[in-house]
């Protein structure tokens, strides 16, 4: 396996380091608080009361199939390794594919009992830092001996346990769930709305966000928010999530729920126009949630969206800003779709060090002070037609519509004042100057590495280099923007 495998250690090591250390378009001046900034980010997060008091609020989608650790064995043999980065893994099931998935949780030692509360605990702990106010939680299965089940419950009780202000909203899975019926749906909800995590409107309401919501009618889900109401003495909010958040599925559901969200788009072309959505919501007295995402790339469906580099995530979040009431960020951790935000082996922090940025501005209304010159590194690891030497039989083609290919870097530099960037992509150097604030070059994809170096004055201010090699004769197909930063 290419460096993928050989390398998780490496990059478990290089990544742990660095977060033991640590979470424009209106760029002010730096100013005597520069000195004071020691942190990842390129900014002061606010205060997480003053995040919280935002009406605006940003959930990240938690998939339970992919918890930190699946069998708490060292990185360089555990499960993710052996069995779902591998292509020979779980009985070579997905050899077509070159294996189930192209990145992994950022890897850990083995914690030994209650690891897997232990490892829930950390990832609210790293999603509040970031900002974000909860997640909304995937209910894939309502069954007691379902291992998603098991998860579930435990991501809400450290939840409750490590952070009492920090929300889980259900999200029944449709999908999943296709063949419980209504009782079961409504029992299972019940059980666990007595924890303190789960989210409710200020009225007591206690929201529910189906996933595919119109997987089942209005009338079906009306007949449910009865049998909470009567049954359980439970009052919901309903906000479906649609797939398609047609005209006709918003009227249909527009009587009986609270807002309206989709699953969204993960190219920069499908995302053109999102504030239609938004603006049918409120025409109908609705809140929205938007979807922000990152990039997209399934190699067991054989598909891939164009991200373009951290453009779609930056074009998500404006519309975010300019509109919405709330955000889910689709995903946390799905690792089977490379749409995860949560720190990885392969995009480290940057994705999520991004959004705290642009969350910032949504919840108080103005970007941040820039009070330390940080640089943001993103590319492909390979050519996006590249052909793979693993011979897989199911390659990822560009899913329909989408921004087309691109082979880019991406240097996204967020700094206190003007700046001397020089680039150095497959070995060769570009000099340029950035602005202050958030900008964004980008340069043609060459085999080789990537470095980034930003100096004032004679000085380096910010400088780093990704670990992940490019080539142009990888393992396995790869469609996924890797990412590093300087902050960390």
């Amino acid at each position: 396996m290419r460096s993928r495998l050989a390398c998780v250690a490496a990059v478990a090591i290089l990544i742990v380091a660095a977060a033991a250390c640590s979470p424009a378009r209106n760029a002010a001046p730096a100013a005597a608080t520069a000195a004071a900034n020691t942190g990842p980010l390129p900014f002061t997060l606010p205060a997480q009361s003053v995040l919280r008091a935002s009406a605006h609020k940003v959930f990240a989608h938690y998939f339970t199939p992919y918890p930190l650790s699946l069998d708490d064995k060292d990185a360089a043999s555990d499960y993710y390794t052996r069995n779902y980065l591998s292509p020979t893994g779980e009985g070579g099931i997905h050899s077509a594919y070159g294996g189930l998935l192209r990145d992994r949780p950022i890897p850990r030692a083995p914690i030994g009992t209650g690891y897997q509360l232990a490892d829930m605990k950390t990832e609210v702990r790293r999603a509040a830092a970031a900002g974000l106010d909860g997640f909304t939680l995937d209910l894939l299965s309502v069954s007691s001996s379902s291992a998603n089940w098991t998860r579930a419950k435990l991501l809400i009780q450290a939840a409750a346990e490590v952070d009492p202000g920090f929300k889980i909203v259900l999200m029944p899975d449709m999908n999943g769930l296709a063949s419980v019926d209504s009782d079961t749906l409504a029992a299972a909800v019940a059980g666990l709305a007595s924890s303190p995590a789960l989210y409710h409107l200020a009225d007591g309401r206690l929201v529910i966000s189906p996933f595919k919501a119109e997987g089942r009618t209005a009338a079906w889900w009306s007949a449910w928010m009865a049998t909470m109401k009567d049954e359980y003495g439970i009052s919901v909010a309903l906000v479906p999530c649609f797939l398609s958040f047609s005209t006709a599925n918003a009227d249909a559901f527009a009587p009986i729920s609270y807002g309206f969200s989709n699953w969204g788009n993960r190219n920069p072309a499908a995302n053109a126009g999102l504030a239609t959505n938004i603006d049918r919501a409120h025409a109908l007295g609705k809140i929205w949630m938007q979807p922000v995402s990152v990039q997209d790339e399934r190699p067991n469906q054989g598909k891939y969206d164009e991200a373009a580099g951290t453009q779609n995530l930056r074009l998500t979040w404006q519309a975010a800003i300019d509109g919405a009431d709330w955000v889910q960020i689709p995903t946390w951790n799905d690792y089977s779709e490379g749409a995860q935000i949560s720190p990885s082996a392969e995009h480290g922090w940057t994705f999520l060090d991004l959004s705290s940025y642009y969350l910032t501005r949504m919840k108080t209304g103005a970007y941040p002070a820039i009070t330390k010159d940080v640089v943001y590194l993103t590319h492909r690891t390979q050519p996006a037609a590249a052909t793979p030497s693993y011979p897989e039989t199911k390659l990822m083609t560009l899913r329909a519509g989408s921004t087309p290919a691109q082979d880019q870097v991406e240097v996204l530099t967020v700094l206190t004042a003007a700046a001397t960037v020089t680039a150095t992509i497959g070995g060769t150097a570009h000099t340029y100057t950035a602005p202050a604030g958030l900008h964004v070059q980008t340069f043609p994809l060459k085999t080789g590495t990537n470095a980034v170096s930003v100096a004032r004055n004679g000085t380096v201010t910010a400088r780093v280099t990704s670990p992940f090699t490019v080539t142009s004769t990888p393992t396995v197909q790869d469609e996924q923007y890797v990412g590093v930063t300087s902050g960390r």
